[in-house]
């Protein structure tokens, strides 16, 4: 391991630009899918799982552009539900796109996503989550065919603590209809 030793009595100083988080990004550019319009996003990390996901939301019918650091995204003319097998295997967070995609069209179809190197992270979490929304969801051929009718709000507490499917889980209810408590 590499390290810096840093002697005498100078003061490091000097500047340093940060880009936006990877983790906190993509979700938010899932998000983008949920208002049928336009979003402008800032400081979103130009590397492959952003570059990614936005290729996702071009074939989806999302008008994408980047300039002076920003990206503007319409998502008017989204026309799809299906994200593409070839896409989808390559990074773990693509599956976050389902939720959002879920809430708007109330219809999704994805593969298994990829992209992870520290082995198993199933997401059996997020598609018993998105079950106790009233999704049906059917596995068939490499494929997960989520499909509902409309969206009932819920309470749900998931096997384990989960910020992924905690993100699809929010991303799906946002246009939930209201479920009748009885207390």
């Amino acid at each position: 391991m590499e390290s810096y030793i840093i002697e005498g009595g100078k003061a490091l100083e000097g500047i340093l630009n940060v880009s936006g988080s990877k983790n906190a990004s993509l979700p938010i550019i899932a998000a983008s899918i949920l208002n049928g319009g336009t979003s402008k996003l800032y400081n979103v990390p130009n590397i492959h799982d952003t570059q990614i996901t936005l290729k996702i939301l071009k074939i989806l019918g999302c008008k994408v552009d980047k300039k002076n650091g920003k990206i503007i995204i319409d998502s008017s003319k989204m026309d799809t539900h299906k994200i593409p097998d070839d896409l989808m295997r390559q990074m773990r967070s693509s599956v976050v796109l389902a939720g959002a995609i879920l809430a708007r069209f109330k219809n999704a179809v994805f593969s298994y996503p990829g992209g992870c190197d520290i082995g198993s992270r199933p997401i059996d979490l997020h598609l018993k989550a998105l079950k106790k929304l009233g999704i049906n969801i059917e596995e068939e051929a490499g494929y997960i065919r989520c499909k509902c009718d409309k969206i009932i709000g819920s309470e749900i507490h998931l096997d384990f603590p989960s910020v992924g499917a905690t993100e699809n889980v929010i991303l799906a209810s946002v246009f939930a209809e209201r479920r009748n408590y009885s207390y």
